[in-house]
């Protein structure tokens, strides 16, 4: 089963959009954990940098314009239920330009801005690492 075009594992990136001390989620149409939560992100392609793929995939996935990123840390999942492995490189921005947007309706279906306390359920397990690698008195 799996994505088509993925060798799996499948090498990924997400970012973390911070305002406020409130992460920009989105609602996941497609496999993996299709109907989570999850920060924005997606497959490196073959030679594009990490860090560019973080800013290219948020960029597609939200309409902002993404300033400087850093580096969160890595993340593994493996979903049976989808047939799919994924290892992620995480990263954190907090300076953009613009309003976040559903540019891609046919992957993600809904979108806003959560505090830790307040974190909308279903949450992926990219969201879910990302969250623990966050320092609550630095970021949320």
């Amino acid at each position: 089963m799996g994505t088509p075009g993925i060798d799996f594992p499948g090498v990924g990136v997400g970012l973390v959009i911070l305002r406020d001390r409130k992460i920009l989620l989105y609602k996941r149409i497609r496999a993996p954990e299709a109907g989570h939560w999850s920060i924005v992100g997606g497959k490196v392609d073959h030679m594009e940098p990490a860090e560019q793929a973080a800013r290219r995939e948020a960029e597609e996935e939200t309409g902002l314009s993404i300033g400087r990123i850093n580096l969160l840390g890595p993340a593994e999942v493996i979903s049976t239920t989808d047939e799919q492995h994924w290892v992620s490189l995480l990263y954190i921005a907090s300076e953009f330009d613009g309003e976040p947007q559903l540019t891609e309706p046919e992957k993600l279906s809904d979108f806003g801005w959560f505090g830790r306390s307040d974190l909308p359920q279903p949450l992926s397990a990219f969201a879910t690492a990302a969250m623990q690698r966050l320092n609550a008195d630095e970021f949320l």
